[in-house]
């Protein structure tokens, strides 16, 4: 199907799929899960304010014929949260046919997480490195072909790594800080496809983004840096030029569902500087295709976290590296 013309009908019957969703309470997250609501998957909504979560699933029962959706608690900036949370999902369900790694945070102030990480960095991909890697038995035993997507953003083209000052502890710039964690997401989608497809696992990994999205994401940078001007004028940015959150979910939705999106591939929306439109399977920065890059990316979040992958390195046939994370 050419990208000009997908829209959510394109995504077919989902009935007796498991989806999970975290951040799926506002936003791409909220859109995302009723997208899959609505089409008859059980959608595993995972947020870190259970209240909101709730609200939000009134709001998706109100518009959708009895949509399959259940709340647990998840708080990517704690660790332990994230571990307890993979717990109850391999207690609790049977099945994962889809991880949608979606939630995050945008240009705050600097501020850290519970272990200790910056904020962004350790929502935006440590979060999600951690919880994607005590999830992937879960996925590799549910029959079929699974899937891991990323929620990334445009604005990675402009980040860079720096593993040097990785927690901005020298020099912070919420905007670089911000780039930075969202290559980050893409970086680790890619290198996650290769380890899975060296180990010929039913498991595909993919990224997208959604463009520019009027959601609530944009505000929390000046809301928290106390800025009434770069609040009004992201409100401003928002009416001009943004698509709307359901506009902004279709990425990750097609990303999810779309036989024609293989493992690697990167959805956004096709349409004016690739902020808006209909989504269509597109390249990422060039930065984003370093293996090196990726795999010191990769080894640093093993480090730091404390979680491994069972998956070989894809470059240990070669002699550059050993065949498992240590």
């Amino acid at each position: 199907m050419s990208s000009d013309s997908w829209d959510p009908g394109a995504m077919g019957d989902q009935s007796g799929r498991t989806v999970l969703v975290t951040g799926a309470n506002s936003g791409i997250g909220f859109e995302v899960t009723k997208a899959f609501g609505a089409h008859g998957a059980h959608v595993i909504m995972a947020c870190r304010d259970l209240d909101r979560a709730r609200s939000a699933r009134e709001e998706i029962r109100n518009t959708v014929e009895e949509p399959t959706l259940s709340i647990e608690k998840l708080d990517l900036a704690d660790l332990n949260s994230v571990r307890a949370f993979a717990e109850t999902v391999q207690a609790d369900y049977s099945e994962l046919h889809v991880l949608c790694n979606n939630a995050g945070v945008m240009a705050i102030p600097r501020s850290e997480t519970v272990d200790g990480f910056e904020m962004q960095f350790g929502v935006n991909h440590l979060g999600h490195f951690v919880l994607t890697g005590l999830l992937l038995d879960k996925l590799e035993e549910t029959p079929g072909q699974s899937r891991v997507v990323t929620q990334s953003s445009g604005l990675h083209e402009r980040g860079e790594i720096d593993f040097d000052d990785l927690q901005g502890e020298q020099s912070y710039d919420r905007f670089d800080a911000y780039a930075q964690s969202k290559l980050a997401n893409v970086l680790f989608a890619y290198e996650l496809d290769r380890r899975l497809q060296a180990a010929d696992a039913e498991i595909t990994s993919v990224a997208c983004h959604p463009g520019y999205a009027a959601t609530n994401l944009q505000r929390r940078g000046p809301e928290q840096s106390g800025s009434r001007v770069r609040l009004w004028l992201m409100k401003v940015a928002n009416v001009v030029f943004a698509q709307s959150a359901a506009k902004g979910a279709l990425p990750m939705v097609r990303a999810a569902t779309d036989s024609e999106v293989t493992g690697g591939d990167y959805v956004g929306p096709g349409g004016l500087l690739n902020m808006r439109g209909a989504p269509e399977i597109q390249r990422s920065s060039d930065r984003s295709y370093d293996e090196t890059l990726a795999r010191e990316l990769w080894d640093v979040s093993v480090t730091l976290t404390g979680i491994s992958y069972d998956l070989p390195d894809p470059r240990a046939e070669s002699g550059s590296g050993s065949e498992t994370d240590e």
